[in-house]
């Protein structure tokens, strides 16, 4: 077939074909039997060669304009073909505007139990009056020990229970925090009493097991005035026991202990009724008041002023009131978990609404 009858009978016949085809599919049949690689206006190109030289050139135009016009009406009837089977199921389809709406990412993500606790904690510690101070994961030797009247033999001062970085050319060594107590201290430096803070965050130490790991939250809380003694310390960690764990009373009890940066230490324990386990005793967190010299060393006068000082781990608070039995969870990125313990992001904490509610 190569005449010019014969090209305008081809057009014909493949434009009935591609107005015949009733879908998509059939619709692609017919392209490939016509501008495949083995289709009927292909084979005519192959032809060029046998044809004499003069004959060539308005053989090859004539091919394709015939293969341009096959396109066109391929992609015309595709589109024909396309816009029907929309209608089609636009005819078919509807949308039930009574069905509940679909969660989207804000009502599908979840607020980590850490995250959630911390808010909790400020929540409460702002209706008494405390503001919250931060400070870097990476301190000095003299911010984290030295001024916090931690002696240079102490354990906590050792490479097997500090992150050390490596020396510095003068000797001097800085470190991850092993607790807030140096925002502590950099407010006693830079600020005056009355100071009345809350110190949350990050801190390091060398330790790994299903109750501790290398990094967990601590927060930290400081009162530093003229007349604050042991009686204003018991009160604000009874009010903050109760509020957190949402009872209207709670029993505790103070153990004397030992701290380096407070004098009388203590560590207070609670009766396990406040979450559900009568009959037990549970350890929460260190305290006592602030000892005079680290007022001293923060150029503060100890005949003039005092205060007291406590710290608590974030993670253990989490562990205790919502019933995560293991600490390394928290850090796994374990999505079923955080589905499962996490908060939405509605969930805000307030003292009126009810932390947890």
């Amino acid at each position: 077939m190569s005449g010019a009858d014969d090209l305008v009978v081809l057009e014909k016949d493949l434009i009935a074909e591609i107005d015949g085809a009733g879908d998509l599919t059939a619709l692609d049949a017919v392209r490939v039997s016509a501008l495949g690689k083995k289709g009927r206006v292909s084979e005519l190109m192959s032809k060029l060669g046998s044809l004499p030289p003069e004959e060539r050139k308005t053989f090859g135009q004539t091919v394709n304009a015939l293969k341009g016009k096959i396109s066109d009406a391929l992609d015309a009837r595709k589109a024909a073909l396309e816009t029907a089977a929309l209608d089609e199921r636009l005819k078919t389809e509807r949308a039930d505007v009574t069905l509940p709406v679909r969660l989207g990412p804000v009502a599908e993500g979840r607020i980590h139990p850490v995250s959630q606790v911390l808010d909790e904690v400020v929540e409460i510690f702002a209706d008494m009056g405390f503001s919250v101070a931060e400070g870097t994961d990476i301190e000095t030797d003299e911010m984290n020990f030295d001024k916090l009247n931690i002696p240079p033999e102490h354990p906590a001062r050792q490479d097997h229970d500090t992150f050390y970085f490596a020396p510095k050319p003068d000797g001097s060594r800085l470190l991850l925090r092993t607790h807030t107590s140096p925002v502590q201290i950099r407010t006693m430096v830079s600020q005056k009493p009355p100071i009345r803070i809350i110190a949350p965050g990050r801190v390091y130490r060398c330790d790994s097991d299903q109750t501790h790991t290398p990094m967990f939250h601590q927060v930290e809380g400081l009162v530093i005035d003229e007349s604050t003694h042991m009686g204003h310390l018991k009160w604000v960690l009874q009010e903050f026991c109760k509020a957190f764990f949402e009872v209207d009373e709670v029993k505790m009890r103070f153990r004397a202990s030992h701290f380096p940066f407070t004098e009388p230490s203590m560590e207070v324990d609670i009766g396990a009724e406040a979450i559900g386990k009568p009959g037990q005793w549970l350890e929460i967190l260190g305290c006592g008041m602030v000892h005079p010299n680290v007022l001293r060393n923060c150029g503060l006068d100890p005949e003039k002023y005092q205060g007291f000082a406590f710290g608590v781990g974030l993670d253990r608070l989490t562990m205790l009131k919502y019933g995560i039995p293991d600490l390394r969870a928290f850090f796994s990125g374990d999505l079923t978990w955080l589905s499962h313990y996490g908060f939405s992001t509605l969930d805000v904490p307030t003292l009126a609404g009810g932390l947890s509610s």
